[in-house]
């Protein structure tokens, strides 16, 4: 049989408050003989750094397995990267040595399958590779690149001092045949972020038609084109020594260029990924599904999230467990409606009224920060360490310390999942002998 502790504790126990909580370590004689939990893992900084995995998260897997190797648990993996989800999967499933169907990773963009009346319109998509595959995969039917808007308007582009040459000499007419831009999905940081903002906000001056005749005569009065925008991380853990420019780092350059141009704020008509409440919710569907493909028959009552960012995963978490609660005070109230309780939410973080999604049965999330990735422990706990009180979190996301802190430290992913078995007295292996 296989033993249900694996990892050695090289830290204390720690809950939210740093107490000790040792007493959560002893296991009941009985036993639960069904999951009603699900796991979500983050990737970067919890199962690998790079492309090179965790054993943290190898042993952590096998602490979900029964005897036979079978997961008895019902997990999902979301990562604010941008990547294909067949390749991520594959990825995944080869660090871990289990079974990851495309649909159990869910990267920043997935969500924005729920943002059906933007599906058909003619969207640019802004990223690196294979972002245009990414848009139509997750729904978007009619997608265009910036290089498409380059080659339709040639006159546009000048901070790159080899295309402004080129085109100094001869005609070089827009092509009027080029559809207008109606929305803009921003999936990921590109390369040469200084024409992307450029060209960026030339569409959102002039309602996605950069041409001669809708130049703006004032940018007051201009109706801003819809922007999604996938992944607000403004730094992640990589391989370097120091956390690297993410998305987000981008967003603040087109946020600060557009109010320095218009005098206004850039709107966002959705943000998708953590830390916003529409990517836990769909990975609240995921999980469901999982669950129904291991046979649980038990509706899923309480979700788990193992990250390593605690302005991100964390946050993220604990907003969802907050709209879970808001969720449950209006089925006490008597209101069965769940679209109703995501009202209270800002325009840009609203979860889609009328969603094809799995029945809301989830009540409470819980957060475990692991040492493993960005977060480091030693460090921010050291003696007369300074206290960062710098957000880097988003704008649309209101600055709440108190949403950083996790329901508990673990040293890595290992620790977490034994965590979690013990407070939800289920051991797969128990189970199968």
């Amino acid at each position: 049989m296989k033993e249900f502790m694996k990892c050695n504790y090289s830290w204390d126990d720690y809950s939210s408050d740093g107490s000790d909580c040792s007493e959560g370590r002893r296991v009941s004689e009985s036993l639960e003989d069904e999951a009603d939990f699900g796991i979500l893992f983050d990737v970067d900084g919890v199962l690998a750094r790079g492309s090179t995995p965790l054993s943290a998260a190898q042993q952590a897997i096998r602490l979900l397995e029964d005897e036979e190797g079978h997961l008895k648990v019902p997990v999902a993996f979301v990562t604010n990267a941008c990547n294909r989800s067949n390749d991520k999967a594959a990825q995944i499933q080869k660090w871990l040595n289990i079974q990851v169907t495309p649909d159990q990773v869910i990267h920043a963009p997935t969500p924005a399958r729920l943002l059906t009346e933007f599906h058909d319109k003619h969207v640019l998509v802004v990223g690196q590779e294979h972002r245009a595959e990414i848009a139509k995969d997750i729904g978007f039917t009619n997608v265009c690149t910036i290089e498409d808007v380059q080659l339709a308007y040639p006159l546009l582009d000048m901070v790159d001092h080899e295309h402004r040459n080129a085109v100094a000499t001869g005609s070089h007419p827009d092509d009027t045949s080029f559809p207008p831009v109606e929305a803009v999905l921003l999936i990921g940081e590109p390369t040469h972020w200084e024409g992307h903002l450029q060209l960026l906000v030339d569409l959102l001056l002039t309602e996605g038609v950069p041409n001669s005749s809708h130049t703006p005569k004032t940018v007051l009065n201009v109706k801003q084109l819809p922007v999604i925008a996938c992944n607000m991380d403004l730094v992640f853990m990589h391989q370097a020594c120091m956390p690297r420019f993410g998305h987000g780092a981008f967003l603040v350059c087109l946020e600060a260029l557009y109010k320095k141009i218009t005098g206004k704020d850039l709107e966002y008509r959705a943000l998708i990924g953590k830390p916003c409440e529409i990517t836990y919710r769909y990975a609240e569907h995921v999980i469901g599904d999982v669950a129904r493909r291991l046979g649980i028959t038990r509706p899923i009552r309480k979700l788990y999230f193992v990250g390593d960012n605690p302005n991100v995963d964390i946050v993220g978490a604990n907003l969802y467990d907050r709209y879970l609660k808001r969720a449950q005070q209006n089925r006490d109230n008597g209101n069965m409606c769940e679209d109703d309780h995501s009202d209270h939410l800002p325009i840009s973080r609203s979860i889609p009224k009328g969603v094809n999604l799995y029945q809301q049965t989830v009540r409470s999330m819980e957060s475990l920060l692991v040492g493993t990735g960005v977060y480091k422990h030693e460090e921010t706990n050291a003696p007369g360490s300074p206290s960062d009180d710098v957000y880097h979190g988003h704008r649309d996301i209101m600055h709440e310390p108190e949403l950083a802190k996790p329901s508990r430290f673990v040293p890595d992913v290992c620790h977490g999942i034994e965590h979690i078995l013990r407070q939800e007295n289920f051991n797969p292996c128990v189970l199968s002998s």
